[in-house]
């Protein structure tokens, strides 16, 4: 719903932060609690929740539904990649999906979700809506957690401005009781437990009405067979898909490869330059100048000093070219957690990096420190 709207009526009574901020908070807190990997918001209007869960690094995939494109549309592009994610890819891979589309209706692409939430969805919705929606949310799509905000309508009296409903779209706003009845019973028609909390804490002394956004957590009690899945799926799909963003990912080879070299080049540079530094500070000592020596006068170099460097992998200069051995730079904490394995540095690098002619070492080129000197 339009959060700005209903924020108008909550002046007199002032909520901080925001109370759409505290439902948001809410919903992420439960993502970091139980970390599902795909998260459905059914009514996501403007996307500011898909926004912010994003960047819960459990997630790999982001759905969002609302009856209309239009508002999804407005703000849909906050979802994209930015620059930065392609410069500094994830190593989570994470897909971003916006539908058009009823949750009256049934669509095989919100099938597999491990948390689904309708944040102020359910008052919207018309009798013959609501009638359909338990049976598409906890019969057909099954999630293990469902989150369900709505107004109580207990606390409209605290708010002054307030008539009738909170918001002119509004088809109904349920009291406490009337709520938890019809979860009770949702829930146990479809296997489901619940939880009840809410956001939006009653001034001292009026505790009694309760939350002024009342949430109902439901948790299904048996896994979900395939069988039963099958059973309900439609044969097409009646979902209109308006946005869809893959982030780059080094779950995809081409983003690790890149990921990769770029840390070997960095490494080897890095390495190199200490090299040249010893060089010039023991001049021609044949027993000392071409010896690669870590030091502790910096944080790389503390990094290198922890190393157990063998005899083969001690870089070395030889002409105008500097010889840094794979093994040492797979040595390195952060190529040795981009590969996993050295076959795997191999691969990635080959062609892509000048190596020695037996391909043990990465070779670097002097030439140009010389004629700067």
């Amino acid at each position: 719903m339009d959060k700005n709207f209903q924020e108008e009526f909550t002046q007199i009574i002032k909520f901080e932060p925001p109370l759409y901020k505290q439902r948001h908070q809410f919903v992420k807190d439960l993502v970091e609690k139980y970390k599902p990997k795909k998260v459905a918001d059914l009514g996501c209007a403007d996307c500011s929740l898909l926004w912010m869960l994003k960047f819960c690094s459990c997630i790999e995939v982001l759905a969002g539904l609302d009856i209309c494109a239009d508002v999804m549309k407005e703000k849909m592009h906050r979802l994209s990649p930015l620059p930065v994610d392609y410069l500094q890819p994830s190593e989570r891979s994470l897909t971003v999906t916006l539908h058009h589309g009823s949750v009256a209706h049934k669509d095989p692409c919100m099938l597999g979700f491990d948390l689904v939430t309708c944040i102020e969805l359910i008052e919207h919705l018309e009798e013959s809506e609501l009638k359909k929606f338990p049976e598409v949310v906890f019969g057909f799509m099954a999630p293990s957690i469902v989150v369900i905000s709505t107004p109580n309508s207990e606390f409209n009296s605290l708010l002054p401005r307030v008539m009738l409903y909170r918001h002119p779209d509004h088809k109904f706003e349920w009291s406490q009781a009337q709520f938890q009845s019809w979860a009770l019973e949702t829930a146990r028609c479809y296997d489901y437990s619940v939880e009840f909390t809410g956001v939006g804490h009653p001034p001292t002394g009026m505790e009694k009405v309760g939350f002024c956004t009342q949430i109902g957590v439901f948790f299904r009690k048996y896994p979900q067979t395939g069988e039963s899945v099958q059973s309900e799926e439609p044969m097409e799909g009646v979902y209109k898909t308006v946005f869809k963003a893959v982030y780059p990912s080094l779950k995809d080879e081409k983003y690790l490869q890149n990921a990769v070299i770029s840390e070997v080049i960095f490494t080897a540079q890095i390495i190199k330059y200490r090299l040249m530094s010893k060089r010039e500070e023991y001049g021609d000592d044949p027993e000392r100048k071409s010896k690669f020596q870590p030091s502790g006068m910096d944080c790389f170099s503390d990094c290198l000093g922890k190393l157990v460097v063998e005899k083969n992998m001690e870089p070395f200069i030889s002409g105008n070219e500097v010889y840094i051995p794979l093994t040492t730079i797979f040595s390195f904490p952060k190529v040795n957690r981009l590969c996993g394995t050295f076959e795997k540095l191999c691969k990635l690098i080959a062609g892509k990096v000048t190596l020695s002619s037996d391909g043990s070492a990465v070779m670097l080129s002097i030439e140009h420190e010389n004629e700067e000197n």
